[in-house]
């Protein structure tokens, strides 16, 4: 009945995986669990290669990186059962009755996300402070929140959805770096009227990273979103609208010139203690209108 897919790109996946073969167990429901490596460092392989140990666990390495989008869409053509169950590898269960939860709201015609969630104890070290910071006050969300914009709240770290759904869409796997393959998904979702029924069934986000991989994973996002869009690809993104905004009343340049100027001191700001969203939103903002110029239309 059910296939948990969890993509894995450096990091430990043991404690995920048995944590999810004990409630798959207790459950008593077909399932399996699929780990594709997508190019992780030898240590990371060496580790995580005694999960094929378990019953009903496949840990297969990818002969070379396919990127976020490939790697998912491999995994779900990959499943045999009619359930798919994405996960982020960097991940962590803390419900007793996860998959329970899952199998209870599974349905044939929508598409189910759980949410996601962070520690309630900032992490130890000061570098990994901003992303556990953007990640409570940004990502952390109930489902009823979410229900207000379901097709905007989604993302790809926790979710079920019928398989022939998957494959009737599949990500872009011309999105190879980070960002917004989950926004193109999302929005193929609502132009086919699949619905997305949002229950609260959090995975914790671990994988925290430091200030200068986040910035840069942002970065890569948007220029994601500038391809998607030059593209005539259906994005809707808030950031895509405040930028429109300003280019409408002609502060762009602008505010490209202000970027430039301050960047150095924002990034100083979001490494402090006491890190700043609305510095943020104007981080990406000036990354934006740096980019578009390069662009044919935005």
């Amino acid at each position: 009945m059910l296939s948990i897919l969890i993509p894995i790109f450096n990091f430990d996946v043991r404690p995920l995986v048995n944590d999810l073969h004990g409630q798959c167990e207790a459950a008593g429901v077909g399932y399996e669990i699929l780990c594709f490596d997508d190019g992780s460092t030898p240590d990371f392989k060496q580790k995580n290669k005694e999960i094929w140990k378990r019953t009903n666990v496949i840990y297969r390495e990818m002969p070379q990186n396919l990127g976020r989008s490939a790697i998912r869409n491999t995994l779900g053509r990959s499943a045999r059962f009619e359930y798919l169950l994405f996960m982020d590898c960097d991940s962590r269960v803390v419900s007793p009755v996860f998959i329970q939860n899952y199998l209870h709201h599974a349905a044939p015609d929508c598409l189910v996300y759980g949410g996601r969630c962070y520690s309630d104890q900032p992490p130890a070290d000061p570098a990994l402070r901003f992303h556990w910071h953007y990640g409570r006050q940004r990502e952390q969300s109930s489902a009823a929140e979410r229900s207000r914009l379901p097709y905007h709240s989604f993302m790809t770290n926790n979710f079920l959805v019928p398989k022939p759904i998957f494959l009737g869409i599949l990500f872009d796997e011309t999105l190879r770096q980070y960002g917004h393959e989950d926004t193109l998904f999302g929005m193929e979702l609502a132009k086919r009227q699949i619905p997305i029924l949002h229950i609260d069934n959090p995975l914790e986000h671990i994988g925290l990273e430091p200030v200068a991989v986040f910035l840069r994973k942002t970065e890569q996002g948007i220029e994601n979103l500038v391809k998607l869009k030059n593209e005539g690809k259906p994005v809707e993104t808030r950031l895509l609208s405040s930028f429109q905004t300003c280019r409408h009343w002609g502060i762009e340049r602008p505010i490209e010139w202000l970027f430039s100027a301050l960047k150095g001191l924002i990034v100083r700001q979001l490494s402090s203690a006491s890190p700043s969203l609305r510095l943020f939103d104007f981080y990406k903002l000036g990354l934006l209108a740096t980019m578009a110029p390069k662009q044919t239309e935005v």
